[in-house]
């Protein structure tokens, strides 16, 4: 940092990423960071835990808090919990990036959108995967329809994986950060550790492997991360709710769970710049979505 820039004339702040499930939050988290922080796959709900991804520049650093997907599904104590996650990020950030899909406007939609009139900080209106709308046409007066929803501080198409619009939203983000100093150093881009890193990229590769053949009770587990000279030694402990799962998930001979596994070790060793080995096992454990102390030990409900 220069002489000629004082702490007065830095902006810091949070900046939340609200949405209802599946509609891109955490590959529009990635590509603004330009690497991988949160797991993505086509199914809804992958997103479980409040994560943050932290971009630093000159005089800015946003702090963007990916969220799960609000939803109205509250059977489980996992659906609670993650709604619960969402409702108390919304009270605590400077800006608030909610992103919906194409033309689509969904009862899930309207959830969030209610869930938003407990804050009174900006909301951008990011309408994702524009790229993948035919008729063009349609898509001024749908963002007229929305803007008569709210007073939303920016309407912006984007589409996250094609990477169009993101330095329009980096840029326009930074209007709304506070002057305040930075509250992380400059070059970390996380508040999550490798370990938990290393569990959700995992769980990612379960999740896009078995798609629907699995209910998303399926959560993971380090039990060993360490490092041994140039190789990271992890093992992971793979949790399912029920003994047929158990079997769908290691497949025949053992196969599938040696894709899941060597698809999640190429993956770390990218992220975690080194040789890896993966060790993996399938447990039973019924009924822990349902279960506040496992959820709890497991780092679903925060303390």
């Amino acid at each position: 940092m220069s002489d000629a820039t004082s702490t007065t004339e830095l902006r810091c702040g949070l900046v939340a990423l609200v949405g209802r499930p599946n509609v891109g939050k955490s590959t529009l988290l990635n590509h603004l960071l330009q690497q991988k922080i949160s797991i993505t796959s086509r199914k809804p709900q992958t997103t479980r835990h409040r994560i943050l991804g932290i971009n630093t520049d000159s005089d800015s650093q946003c702090i963007f808090v990916d969220t799960p997907g609000l939803h109205g599904d509250h059977a489980k104590a996992l659906n609670r919990a993650m709604n619960d996650t969402v409702i108390n990020v919304i009270k605590d950030v400077d800006a608030i990036l909610f992103v919906v899909e194409r033309l689509q406007w969904t009862d899930a939609d309207e959830l969030v959108l209610a869930a938003l009139a407990l804050t009174k900080v900006p909301v951008l209106l990011l309408i994702n995967k524009v790229d993948q709308i035919e008729e063009k046409t349609r898509l001024l007066p749908h963002i007229e329809k929305l803007a008569a929803k709210r007073d939303f501080a920016e309407i912006i198409p984007v589409s996250a994986l094609g990477g169009h619009n993101l330095d329009t939203v980096a840029s326009l983000v930074k209007r709304y950060l506070p002057i305040s100093p930075f509250l992380f150093p400059e070059d970390q881009v996380t508040d999550r550790s490798a370990r938990f890193l290393a569990a959700e990229l995992i769980r990612e590769k379960v999740t896009r492997q078995l798609g629907d053949e699995l209910p998303y009770e399926v959560t993971v587990e380090i039990e060993k991360f360490e490092q041994q000279g140039s190789t990271l030694h992890i093992h992971g402990l793979i949790l399912v709710d029920k003994s047929g799962q158990k079997k769908i998930l290691i497949g025949s001979d053992g196969d599938r769970l040696k894709m899941i596994g060597t698809s999640a070790r190429e993956d770390m060793e990218v992220a975690f710049q080194s040789k890896v080995m993966l060790n993996l096992w399938v447990k039973v454990k019924s009924g822990w979505a349902d279960d506040e102390r496992a959820l709890q030990s497991l780092g679903y409900i925060e303390t």
